[in-house]
């Protein structure tokens, strides 16, 4: 398993390990995409700025990058070479599992589904979700039916 630094990833991941004896590897270049000046500030605040650089920035985020951003475009080269490193450290096929960000993802698979970067927000990445690649191939994107069953387990510990 490897796994973005940042600690909401790492417990997702320890989530995902709960039982099983795999080591952890946290890499850096999985975590998600610097918003610059916007990091620490909610939605709503930025979408008050003049002129809602927000919206200008879900409609085009190449073009309307937040102040002292990540570009998306060395966002989606870190994340696919770092894939590649981890894919040849598995050249037997190994199933492996990525703990990353959505912005991270979507960058990733805007690449393998050969979309243009531009696009990105127009992926459905949900927290917890998963998605499966093969490697130039997509399997899925987005799946969350493993979700249901956690809820429904939570639901019923909570009321009996």
């Amino acid at each position: 398993m490897y796994v973005s630094p940042l600690e909401r990833a790492r417990h997702t991941a320890r989530v995902a390990l709960a039982g099983l004896d795999l080591p952890l590897t946290v890499v850096d270049d999985l975590r998600e995409l610097s918003l610059g000046d916007w990091e620490g500030c909610t939605v709503e605040e930025i979408q008050t700025q003049p002129g809602d650089p927000y919206a200008r920035w879900v409609r085009d985020p190449v073009e309307c990058l937040p102040p002292g951003g990540e570009p998306l475009a060395d966002v989606q080269a870190r994340v696919v070479r770092v894939v590649e490193h981890i894919a040849a450290a598995h050249p037997n096929g190994d199933d492996v599992l990525i703990v990353s960000h959505g912005g991270v993802i979507s960058a990733l698979l805007a690449h393998w589904l050969g979309l243009p970067l531009s696009s990105i927000w127009r992926i459905a990445v949900n927290n917890c979700s998963l998605s499966e690649v093969a490697p130039p191939r997509v399997v899925s994107v987005n799946e969350t039916g493993h979700l249901r069953v956690i809820d429904a387990a939570a639901t019923a510990a909570f009321h009996p």
